[in-house]
C-alpha cells in the first residue's frame, strides 16, 4: 500500500511538474505555431488574391496592350494614306508645272525658230532677188525697159489716194491694219446685241485694260509676240482678266490677242479705239452724234485759242488725276449741258496718254468729230488735217 501512495505521490508530482513546466511551454508552442499557420493561410489567401488581380491585370493589360496596338496601326495606316494621297496630289501638281514649263519652252523656242527661219528667208530671198536682178539688169535693153516700166509705175501710183478707213490706220503697218479691221468687225457683231449700258460697261473695261497693258510692258510683249498658235496669247489673257471684266469684254480681248500685231503699241491703240467706237456707237443709238460731234469740235477750238490749256491736258509727267479733275473743272464752267458721251471721250483721251511725244487733247478731239461725221454722213466726212 506504502508503496501505491509512494507511486501514487510521484505520478502526482510527476503530473505537477508536467502541468506546471511542461504544458505552459507546450501551449505557448501550439499557439504559436496555430498563430503561424493562421498567418500563412491568411498570406496565402492574400496571395491568391493578390494572383487573381494580377491575373485579372494581365488580361486587362494585354487587352488594352492590343486596342492601343489596332489604334496605332489604323492611325498609322490613316497617316500613311494621307501622306500618299498628298504626295500624289503633288506630284500631279509638280507634272502639271513641268508640263506647262516644257510646253512654254517649246512654244518660246518655236517662235525663235521662226523667227530664225524667216530672217534667214528673208536675207537669203533678197540675195536672190538681188543677183536676179543684177543678171537681169547687166542687159543695156533690159535696163533700158526696167527704167521704162519703172516710170510707168511711178506715174501710176502717183494719183492715186490711200484709202483708210480709220485714221488710226495711218501710222498702222499692213499687218496691224489688217487686224484692226478683223477686230473691228468683231465689234460690231459684237455691239449689235448690246444695249447703251453694256456698251458704256466695255468702253470703260477697254480703257482699264489698255491702261493695264500700257503699265505692264512685258505682258503686252507676250500678248504681240507674232506667233502662228493664239493659243498661248488667248490663255494668258483669260487668266489675267477672267472674272474681272465681263465676258463680251473678254471676249473682245481673245479676238484681239489672236491676230498679228506689228507693233506692241498697236494692240493698246486698237483696244482704245474700240472703247471709242463703243460710245460712238452709243451716241449713234440715242440720235446724238451730231451733237457729239458740235461739242468735240467747240472743245477743240478751245484748244486752239488756249494752248495752254492743252499744254497742261497733255502733259502725261503730271499724274493723271489732276489732269482729269483740271478736264471736268473746264466740263463744268461750259455754258452749255456736256454730253456724258462727249465727257466720256474726252476723259479717255487724258487718262490714255503714254510716254513719248505728249499728245494734243485737240488732236483727239478732231479725229472723234470726223468719227461722228464719218457716222451720220459718210458721205459727207473727211478727215481733218
Amino acid at each position: 500500500m506504502s508503496t501505491f501512495i509512494g507511486q501514487l505521490v510521484g505520478f502526482a508530482a510527476i503530473v505537477f511538474l508536467v502541468v506546471r513546466y511542461v504544458v505552459p511551454p507546450v501551449r505557448r508552442l501550439m499557439a504559436a505555431r496555430q498563430e503561424a499557420v493562421r498567418q500563412q493561410l491568411q498570406d496565402a489567401a492574400a496571395a491568391a488574391d493578390r494572383l487573381t488581380e494580377s491575373t485579372t491585370a494581365h488580361s486587362k493589360a494585354v487587352e488594352a496592350a492590343k486596342a492601343e496596338s489596332k489604334r496605332v496601326v489604323d492611325e498609322a495606316q490613316a497617316d500613311a494614306k494621307r501622306i500618299t494621297e498628298q504626295l500624289a496630289a503633288q506630284a500631279g501638281l509638280e507634272a502639271e508645272r513641268i508640263k506647262s514649263q516644257g510646253s512654254r519652252q517649246v512654244d518660246l523656242l518655236r517662235t525663235q525658230l521662226t523667227r530664225q527661219l524667216r530672217l534667214e528667208l528673208g536675207h537669203e530671198a533678197v540675195r536672190q532677188a538681188g543677183e536676179l536682178v543684177r543678171n537681169y539688169v547687166a542687159d543695156p535693153a533690159q535696163q533700158s525697159a526696167t527704167v521704162d516700166r519703172f516710170l510707168d509705175d511711178l506715174d501710176a501710183m502717183a494719183p492715186a489716194a490711200a484709202d483708210v478707213q480709220y485714221p488710226l490706220m495711218t501710222k498702222m503697218r499692213s499687218s496691224s491694219r489688217v487686224a484692226l479691221v478683223n477686230l473691228t468687225e468683231r465689234f460690231t457683231t459684237v455691239a449689235k446685241d448690246l444695249d447703251n449700258k453694256a456698251l458704256s460697261a466695255l468702253s470703260s473695261e477697254l480703257v482699264s485694260v489698255a491702261q493695264m497693258l500700257d503699265r505692264e510692258i512685258v505682258v503686252t510683249r507676250y500678248l504681240t509676240v507674232p506667233a502662228e498658235d493664239a493659243g498661248p496669247r488667248v490663255r494668258l489673257i483669260e487668266r489675267l482678266l477672267s472674272g474681272k471684266v465681263g465676258d463680251v469684254t473678254l471676249e473682245v480681248l481673245r479676238a484681239a490677242v489672236s491676230e498679228r500685231w506689228s507693233a506692241n503699241s498697236d494692240l493698246i491703240d486698237a483696244l482704245e479705239h474700240l472703247s471709242r467706237q463703243a460710245l460712238l456707237e452709243v451716241a449713234e443709238r440715242e440720235n446724238k452724234v451730231d451733237e457729239v460731234e458740235e461739242q468735240l469740235f467747240r472743245f477743240s477750238r478751245i484748244l486752239d485759242v488756249q494752248p495752254r490749256l492743252a499744254i497742261l491736258l497733255g502733259d502725261y509727267a503730271v499724274p493723271v488725276e489732276g489732269r482729269v479733275g483740271l478736264l471736268r473743272k473746264v466740263l463744268d464752267s461750259a455754258s452749255i449741258t456736256v454730253n456724258p458721251i462727249v465727257a466720256a471721250l474726252l476723259t479717255q483721251t487724258v487718262e490714255l496718254l503714254r510716254g513719248g511725244r505728249p499728245k494734243r487733247p485737240c488732236s483727239s478731239s478732231r479725229r472723234w468729230r470726223w468719227r461722228a461725221a464719218a457716222r451720220s454722213s459718210p458721205r459727207s466726212a473727211r478727215q481733218p488735217t
